[in-house]
């Protein structure tokens, strides 16, 4: 699966000048006669230029000849686009495109230093509208909603078109009239006009018609010497937790035909090459693929691989395309707890993989768990360190030097999933949890990354949130635990209810108004199953 980097980094502001002279494949529109849109990532241009998705609504944008998108990133003060850095309010549209709930503060403040009403009730025509998309916006937008005038449920490819052709026509009209016309679209949710029936997640249905690739090259982040492809969207597996399995279902693959073609474009560009999906390793054809790769004189990296899944053969390949790391997701360190959140492997699998891996030289291997997972006890985390430990001798049995590093992050309930009405596990409890893995593991020279306990309890809030929880991100003043913890008490937030509450199975969720496509029934039962 996809993983949340951290939301904050060191580097120092950049100067946009200087970015724009780095990047190849930049996009500029004359404005006239046409539509302006602020495509808008609510974080620092380092990681927003490394999110794919970015890279695929530029692209969606500026393929229509009467719209022009420009895109804007926040670096802590009022963003200008990058473009023609121009100020936001002298846009038509701001287009935010959300992957991560710590993100939502940023939106806030972004609203906030362009001088426009956080509201959207508080804003007329002479306003932007302001609209929104992203898997955490497909699973809840309540959160969210009091802000935009709308969000779009599903993927941009299957709710853009026809957004853009209706508002290039009608963006004169009143504010009144353009929602209304908006809420009739498929896949739209306008805040204002509640709907009478669920509203529908979209999805693209043919990937071969959407090409998702680096738009623009640029050195200035994490992976700029990567051309991006992506290779599958969704995943079959159904892990219990995860948010991927049901916000981009069904699982869709590009062709072989199709990917190969989209490889040649990027080595135009780029010398090595970044297969994306949440299951690369699951696609039918990766022998084939990888293969053709090589003939071309590629060199690449996968996303993420799932331990057992692989043959020899294509880890072979793997290696061969200069893969210098590799992340392996066991999610739990027992048996037992695997098979609670449905991981579906086992200790040999992971363990035969490891040792392949690093068989073939592999520079670095990561291995992602959670901890505070439904049923877990000490004794599964004792198991997660044994485990840990196991692969550390496996990687010193080979002697070439693997590094290992291991992510952990604390649970966080996510809507949609099976375990959506699920709390997340007590804060003392995490911390000491994450304690003792780390006074356990680091004197053996295994490194241990950590997501806060204490930011992952704000994510849970906000991804269970309603408008009360809006209420709080209108009321905070500085992202950080003590402007979030100021905003809380001011607004007298009940966080327990949202983070650590288990919610029965009779209460209406805030969500409701979603139709994922997957059946509250089925997300009963796969609750009940995990917890037998």
């Amino acid at each position: 699966m996809n993983r949340e980097k951290t939301r904050k980094t060191s580097r120092a502001k950049p100067r946009p000048k200087e970015l724009l002279s780095r990047e190849e494949g930049v996009i500029i529109k004359d404005w006239g006669g046409r539509l302006p849109i602020a495509l808008i990532y609510p974080n620092s241009y380092y990681l927003g230029m490394s999110n794919l998705g970015i890279h695929a609504l530029y692209r969606l944008l500026n393929r229509e000849d009467d719209v022009v998108g420009e895109r804007a990133f926040w670096e802590g003060e009022a963003p200008l686009s990058l473009e023609s850095r121009r100020p936001l309010s002298h846009f038509a549209v701001l287009a935010f495109s959300i992957s991560y709930e710590l993100d939502y503060f940023n939106v806030v403040h972004i609203l906030k230093a362009c001088g426009i009403p956080l509201f959207s009730a508080e804003r007329d025509e002479s306003y932007p509208l302001v609209i929104a998309g992203g898997p955490c916006v497909t699973a809840n937008p309540m959160t969210l909603a009091p802000f935009f005038d709308c969000l779009g449920i599903g993927e941009a490819e299957a709710i853009l078109p026809a957004m853009l052709r209706l508002l290039a026509k009608n963006i004169g009209e009143s504010r009144e009239k353009l929602l209304q016309a908006l809420a009739r679209l498929p896949g739209v949710y306008v805040p204002s006009l509640p709907p009478e029936t669920q509203i529908k997640r979209q999805w693209a249905k043919n990937l071969d018609d959407f090409p998702v690739t680096s738009v623009v090259l640029t050195p200035d982040t994490e992976l700029g010497d990567l051309y991006l492809i992506e290779v599958e969207r969704g995943c079959n597996w159904s892990c219990r937790f995860c948010l991927v399995s049901t916000a981009f279902k069904p699982m869709r693959l590009r062709s072989l035909d199709k990917l190969l073609a989209l490889a040649r474009e990027g080595l135009r560009y780029r010398r090595r090459l970044g297969l994306v999906g949440p299951a690369v390793s699951d696609y039918p054809q990766l022998g084939e693929l990888l293969a053709g790769l090589h003939q071309m004189g590629a060199e690449f990296s996968l996303s993420s691989l799932r331990a057992g899944r692989l043959p020899t053969g294509v880890l072979e390949q793997i290696a061969r395309g200069g893969a210098r790391t590799v992340t392996l997701a066991p999610e739990a360190g027992s048996e037992r707890l695997r098979q609670v959140v449905k991981k579906g492997i086992s200790e040999e699998d992971i363990l035969a993989s490891i040792g392949k891996l690093a068989e073939l030289g592999i520079k670095q291997l990561k291995l992602y768990f959670m901890i505070g997972l439904p049923s877990e006890t000490d004794g599964d985390i004792a198991e997660l360190a044994n485990l840990a430990l196991k692969c550390k001798a496996v990687l010193d049995k080979q002697r070439r030097g693997t590094r290992l590093i291991l992510n952990i992050a604390p649970f966080v309930p996510k809507a949609g999933t099976p375990f959506q009405r699920l709390p997340m596990a007590p804060l003392p409890v995490l911390t000491q949890r994450l304690a003792w893995l780390r006074s356990r593991l680091a004197p053996e020279g295994i490194k241990l990354k950590s997501e806060s306990p204490a930011w992952s309890q704000i994510q849970a809030v906000l991804a269970r949130g309603d408008s009360r929880v809006a209420e709080v991100l209108a009321n905070i003043e500085e992202a950080s635990l003590a402007g979030w913890r100021r905003a809380v008490a001011k607004c007298q937030l009940d966080t327990d209810f949202y983070a650590h509450q288990r919610w029965d199975v009779s209460q209406k969720l805030p969500w409701a108004i979603i139709d994922s496509g997957t059946k509250a029934s089925y997300l009963e039962a796969e609750l009940n199953k995990a917890l037998a």
